[in-house]
Formats: structure tokens, sequence, C-alpha cells
């Protein structure tokens, strides 16, 4: 099972030593970093979720660093596209990726190739937060929890359908997951989107489908779509009333989505702590805390590079085991 490290922010001292070594005038005839703007590549649109807290972290690291950070949008091939780019760029600092474990902890077990290794094409900066998604379904479906969900599935194996962002995707996974506990067999639908997605399951073109306890909040409250359990290790506090599966006593499907910083392997050591202390300082701030992260359902962590890169390991362990589960391949 897989556990996130501790929620204590990693001490924003930490790096100092190291940081003054590189940043001392002199120290090895090196410019001082940045020296021009800092480029943070994401493997979303502009507008989705992971989308907006980078442009809200580029926004606050711009005058603590000097330099513009510059938020570049890179989407296509699940996220491969923008986790290439950064894996062949420059080690020096200015060319970031904001990381989601698709590309880096899922991908490597869908694809028999891969253009990068997270293990050697990296170096882990920061995990910054993590956070469940919720099991919701169409009001017209019978069922009003997870028991009654399971045994209607039971009575009817394959009519029940979810929707999902495609082979592989967090929603494909969990489902999976779900089927190969309950011993159920559920209809896999993929959508182009998460528009597109959350459309067909306000209309009843699908039943089921897992979402993000922001975007749902309000959709549930209205009676538009039910709740049925949250797929984090403990209640978020946006939807106190719904369950987690793990108390379900279905461990198994505790399977959250997590946002990090990388650098391309090679990055100066002083360079990542730097931009590890900044971005704790901003994880730490209760403005930026209580307008980006806490009210849109993400746990705010902070780690560091070693803990981060040991989170790594353990992350993709775990989720070749569910890739396993689920059968998914990509071609």
């Amino acid at each position: 099972m897989r556990r996130s490290p501790r929620r204590a922010v990693i001490g924003v001292a930490f790096a100092a030593a190291g940081c003054a070594a590189v940043f001392a005038p002199g120290a090895q005839a090196q410019s001082p970093w940045p020296s021009k703007p800092v480029r943070m590549v994401i493997g979303l649109t502009p507008g989705s979720g992971s989308d907006l807290l980078a442009r809200a972290l580029a926004q606050r690291l711009t005058p603590l660093w000097g330099q513009s950070v510059v938020v570049d949008n890179r989407p296509g091939a699940s996220t491969n596209i923008a986790t290439e780019l950064v894996a062949r760029a420059e080690p020096d600092g200015q060319t970031l990726l904001f990381g989601i474990d698709i590309g880096l902890t899922i991908n490597p077990h869908l694809y028999a190739k891969l253009p990068y290794d997270i293990f050697r094409d990296f170096a882990p900066i920061t995990l910054i937060c993590d956070f469940g998604v919720v099991l919701v379904g169409h009001p017209s479906v019978p069922a009003n929890n997870v028991t009654e969900l399971i045994a209607l599935a039971k009575s009817e194996p394959g009519k029940l359908a979810y929707a999902s962002l495609g082979v592989g995707s967090q929603m494909h996974l969990l489902s999976e997951l779900l089927a190969n506990k309950a011993g159920i067999k559920l209809l896999h639908v993929p959508y182009k989107g998460t528009p597109q997605m959350m459309a067909a399951t306000l209309s009843g073109e699908v039943q089921l489908a897992w979402a993000g306890m922001f975007s749902t909040r309000s959709l549930v409250s209205s009676g538009r779509l039910k709740a049925y359990a949250y797929s984090g290790t403990k209640r978020s506090p946006l939807m106190p009333n719904v369950p987690t599966f793990v108390e379900l006593g279905m461990p198994e499907v505790e399977m959250g989505v997590w946002y990090g910083l990388l650098a391309p392997a090679g990055t100066p050591r002083a360079v990542v702590d730097r931009i590890h202390t900044d971005v704790a300082k901003l994880i730490n701030d209760p403005v930026f805390r209580n307008k980006e992260l806490i009210p849109k359902g993400y746990e705010p962590i902070g780690a560091g590079p070693d803990e981060f890169a040991a989170f790594l390991k353990r992350d993709f362990a775990r989720k070749g085991e569910v890739v396993k589960i689920s059968g998914a391949k990509v071609e």
C-alpha cells in the first residue's frame, strides 16, 4: 500500500550551507541562479487543476527568484511529451517539470518503451502535495452506498459503465482495483477530457466516474451526483460525510494523485535545494496554503529531494502492481 511522506514540511533552512557554496561570489565561476526566466513545463492543458496550481506557484516564485517563472503547457501522449522535454533539457535549473504521477510512475508500466527513465533522467526536487478522488454516480443508479453498488454490479455483470480519461488513467486503474477487490465486472468507457467525462456522467450516459472533491462537491450537494467513497487515506474536509475505501475494508482501492517538481539529472544539488527551500516557504505560508491548496482538496507535503526520491521508488513499485491488476497496456 502506498505510503506518502509525512506531511510535516521540510525545514526551509535545510539547504543554506549547500546553496552558499554555489551562490557565493566566484564559486567555481558559476553564474548566479537563475540567470534567465525559469520554464516550468507541465503535460496538461491550461485550466486543469495542476495547471492552475503551477501558475500560482510561478506567480509567487517570480519575486523570490528575481526572474519570471513561465508555465509551459505541453499536453499530449499522456504527459510523455512534457516529461521527455525536461529529461532532455540542460541541467542548469532553468527548466523544471511540474510532474504528475501518471507520467512518472504509471506510464513506465503501460508503455513498452519510453524516451526517458525517471530514475536516470531526473533530479527530484520536492513532492508538493497529493489528493484522492471520489467515486460518484448518476442519481438514477439504484445504490446509495458502496455495499449496495457492489451488489448491483454483481447482479448485472458488465452493465454498470464508468467514465475515464483513457487506458491507464487514474479513473481506469481505480475502477479495476475496485472490480478486482469486489469480484465485479464494470464497463470501461474512455473520454478525451474531463469536461466530456463529467458531461457523460451528469447526463446518465455512464453511471459512474471518479473526480476531485473540489469539482464534485457542489454537484453532490445539489443532488446531481451521488458520492460513494473517497480514494484517499482519510476523509476529505471538503466532504467529511463521504467514507474512504480504507475504512470500508477495501484498502486496495486507496490511491491518490500527486504533484511534484523535478529537474533534469545533473542539475547542481545547491540549485535543487534552493528550489525546494523556496517552494517549502510557499507551502508553509498560510495565505498560499489556504488559498491554493486546502480549499481545493490538496494535502500539502513539501518533501525534500531525498525524501521525494525515496517516495518515487515506492510509488513506482505500487503503481506497477496496480497496472498489472488492471491489465492495461498502451502500444
